[in-house]
C-alpha cells in the first residue's frame, strides 16, 4: 500500500509540473506533441487537443515534448509558427520555468489543505531537564509548561525555541505546574547543537527537551493563508540551501537520497497518517520546483540558461556548445541519480 502510494504522489506531482510547461506552451501558441508521465515503453495512450498524453512503463519522471524541442538530440528543430524554436527567449522562459512554478503553487496548494486540516504542533512541554543547565537552576522541572518568555504568549515549542535562540541577557519565564502559573528567570547559554543538515553550529539553550505533546493549531482564513505562505517560503529556502551545502561540500555526498528514498519515506508517512503523506507530498512538489531550477542543460534551468545568453547576447549559443553541454547535463544528471541509489541502497543494507 505504501508503495503503491508513494508512485500515485510521485507521478501526481510530475503530473502537476509538466502541466505548468503543456499550459504555458499553449498560452504562447506551442504544439505539445506529447505528454508524458513515466518514461520508456508506452502501455497506455490516447490523444485529444492534437497531444498524445501518455502512461509509461516507468513512473519515475515525465516529460512534454514540444514541437521542435528534443532534448536527445538539440540540433533538431522546427521553424513552423507553432514550434518552439520560432517563440522569443522571454516567450521560452516562460514556458520553462512555469513546470516549477506549478510545483511551488501546488506545495502552497497542500499546505493550504493541511492548514484547514488543524495540524498537529509540538506544544511547549518539558520533557526532561538537563542536570547543571539553565533551566536546571531556575529550578524548571519535566512536565512544566512555557506560557510566555518575556511577556510573549508562548503556544509552540517551535516560538519558545526561536525566542531563546535570537534572545539577548536574561530571559523571564512563566510556566505553569500543577494548575499554577510560576515565574522563573534565567539565561541562555551558547553551545553546540546540530542543524538540519547535520552540522554542528552555535546556539542559544537552555537544557531542555520536548515531552513530545501535541495540540491541533486553530487558524483562522487569514493565519491558514499565512501558514501556507510560511511552509512554502520555509520549504524552498531549505532545500535550496541544502542543494547549494551539497555542492559546496559543506554536506557529505552521502546525503544525498534518491527514488528508493522518497519511496520509503513516501510509505513511512503514509503509515502515518494523510496528513503526513500531504506534508511529504508538498515538500517534494518544493524540492522538484527548486532542482528543475538548477543551470543543468538537461533540466529546464540549464534551458533557461541557454534562454538568458540568447536575451542577453542576441544570438543563440551555438549548436556544438548546446549539444556538449546537453550531453554533460545528462552526465551529471544520472551522475546525481546513480549517486542517491547508491546512497539509498547503502542505508537499506545498513
Amino acid at each position: 500500500m505504501g508503495i503503491l502510494v508513494s508512485l500515485l504522489v510521485l507521478s501526481a506531482l510530475i503530473f502537476f509540473h509538466e502541466l505548468g510547461h503543456y499550459i504555458a506552451a499553449r498560452m504562447m501558441g506551442v504544439s505539445v506533441e506529447v505528454f508524458s508521465i513515466g518514461f520508456g515503453k508506452r502501455f497506455y495512450t490516447f490523444k485529444k487537443y492534437n497531444t498524445e498524453w501518455s502512461i509509461s512503463a516507468i513512473p519515475l519522471g515525465g516529460y512534454v515534448r514540444m514541437k521542435g524541442q528534443d532534448d536527445s538530440d538539440p540540433t533538431k528543430k522546427s521553424y513552423d509558427t507553432d514550434s518552439y524554436n520560432v517563440k522569443t527567449p522571454s516567450q521560452k522562459i516562460f514556458i520553462l520555468i512555469a513546470g516549477p512554478a506549478f510545483n511551488f503553487i501546488l506545495a502552497f496548494f497542500l499546505y493550504f489543505i493541511i492548514a484547514l486540516g488543524s495540524p498537529a504542533v509540538l506544544s511547549p512541554v518539558i520533557g526532561t531537564v538537563v542536570k547543571n543547565s539553565p533551566a536546571f537552576e531556575a529550578g524548571l522541572d519535566a512536565n512544566d509548561t512555557i506560557t510566555s518568555i518575556n511577556g510573549v504568549g508562548i503556544t509552540t515549542w517551535k516560538e519558545m525555541a526561536e525566542i531563546i535562540s535570537e534572545s539577548e541577557g536574561t530571559l523571564e519565564l512563566i510556566i505553569e505546574r500543577n494548575g499554577y502559573l510560576e515565574q522563573k528567570v534565567l539565561t541562555p547559554k551558547l553551545q553546540d547543537a546540530q542543524n538540519m543538515f547535520g552540522e554542528t553550529v552555535k546556539r542559544k539553550m537552555i537544557g531542555i527537551s520536548a515531552a513530545g505533546a501535541t495540540h491541533k493549531l486553530e487558524l483562522s482564513a487569514s493565519e491558514t493563508l499565512g501558514y501556507a505562505t510560511e511552509q512554502t517560503i520555509f520549504a524552498s529556502t531549505m532545500i535550496f540551501t541544502g542543494v547549494k551545502k551539497l555542492l559546496f561540500g559543506e554536506v557529505p555526498a552521502k546525503e544525498l537520497g534518491g527514488v528508493i528514498s522518497i519511496v520509503k519515506l513516501t510509505s513511512d508517512a503514509t503509515a502515518s497518517g494523510w496528513m503526513s503523506v500531504l506534508f511529504f507530498a508538498a515538500l517534494i512538489s518544493v524540492n522538484l520546483g527548486v532542482l528543475n531550477l538548477l543551470p543543468i542543460p538537461a533540466l529546464d534551468g540549464g534551458h533557461i540558461m541557454f534562454n538568458l545568453y540568447e536575451l542577453i547576447f542576441k544570438r543563440e549559443a551555438s549548436e556544438a556548445v548546446m549539444v556538449k553541454f546537453t550531453i554533460a547535463g545528462w552526465v551529471i544528471l544520472f551522475g546525481l541519480m546513480g549517486l542517491g541509489l547508491y546512497n539509498d541502497i547503502n542505508r537499506l543494507v545498513g
